[in-house]
């Protein structure tokens, strides 16, 4: 029987409030150096689901099926949008350049992710939409490679259409993990497992592809368009903003995965699901990996707050060299020939 993803999972940061621990985040951080395993806690093996963070997995392989666009349009492709007007706008090119309209969407209807965007979208007495929601760019994309390839684009979530079968194939190519589980994402569409560490690998497979590669144009694309990716003020923004030439991506239940321009890579996954250590977790890890800027420091930095005032902070834990056996890096990804 296959582990639960609890098993072995360690300290990954403490929330110390006025000079006392208050609390703990566990979970698993695996980190790729020189096409190797590098610090990690907890056990990379475990097999997850990475969420969101597999967009740009995603992207690439809508890429290689057909699809059709760059710049920011393929960041919004990969992004977990906030879904502010020029987000929707840009939801709608996709869907235009294919001949679709939103009403092809088939994600679930949601407010904006942004919180003054959701009020102005409430204000108007807007419900809740499939084009609003985080994932809608992601989505949009899949019904636009659907046209490109001649495939039904109103079956595209099924897991058996071709565009999913697709993207698994992809997903075991770039993490050099066996898909073990699929299931359904928040936004409706498959979501396929990997392994913490796979998907490390994926990401220093994406982050130092040829830039005429599908994963060279979805790197390039994140690296310049980080706002598209997220948005003004998200984690993940700054945290590509911070780093010149970095990839990233974060995921819902405390996911996120990076990766710089020479391979170096990590992904992580908190057990509890709490967002709040990521960026801690992450701005540590990158320091590890030799990344050091201020503007990476204050992406990294969480206080803890006693009525309005900095009290403490969210610190990281100090990871252990591997113990496991190396692991292969995945094949290049200029030459998977991965559909």
């Amino acid at each position: 029987m296959e582990e639960s993803v609890a098993t072995g999972a360690e300290v990954l940061a403490t929330v110390v409030r006025s000079g006392v621990v208050e609390s703990v985040h566990l979970g698993h951080l695996a980190s790729v150096v020189a096409g190797r395993p590098g610090p990690q806690v907890g056990r990379p093996g475990t097999t997850f689901f990475p969420r969101s963070a597999l967009k740009p997995v995603q992207a690439a392989a809508m890429l290689r099926a057909g699809l059709h666009v760059d710049g920011e349009l393929l960041a919004l492709a990969a992004a977990s949008h906030a879904g502010l007007p020029w987000h929707r706008d840009g939801v709608a090119r996709i869907l235009a350049a294919a001949g679709l309209g939103t009403a092809a969407l088939r994600n679930t209807p949601d407010l904006p992710l942004d919180a003054d965007a959701a009020a102005s979208w409430r204000a108007a007495g807007s419900p809740p939409t499939p084009i609003a929601q985080n994932c809608s760019g992601k989505h949009a994309a899949m019904l636009a490679t659907c046209v490109a390839a001649g495939w039904d684009p109103a079956s595209y979530r099924d897991p058996a259409h071709p565009l999913q079968r697709a993207i698994r194939r992809h997903v075991e190519a770039l993490t050099g993990d066996e898909v073990r589980h699929v299931a359904v994402d928040g936004c409706g569409a498959p979501l396929f497992s990997c392994t913490v560490a796979g998907l490390a690998r994926a990401f220093s497979a994406i982050a130092t592809a040829g830039p005429d590669t599908p994963e060279g144009r979805v790197a390039a694309a994140i690296r310049r368009h980080p706002e598209w990716l997220g948005g003004p003020g998200r984690p993940v923004t700054r945290i590509l903003r911070a780093v010149p030439g970095l990839v990233a991506k974060d995921g819902a239940e405390g996911v996120f995965a990076a990766a710089l321009p020479d391979g170096r890579a990590l992904a992580l996954t908190v057990l509890d699901g709490a967002a709040r250590p990521v960026p801690v977790v992450v701005a540590a890890a990158l320091r590890r990996l030799g990344v050091r800027s201020a503007e990476l420091d204050a992406a990294g930095h969480v206080p803890v707050l006693g009525h309005g005032a900095e009290v403490g902070a969210v610190h990281p834990a100090e990871p252990a060299e591997p113990a496991e056996p190396a692991v292969p890096a995945a094949p290049s990804a200029a030459g998977t020939g991965a559909a």
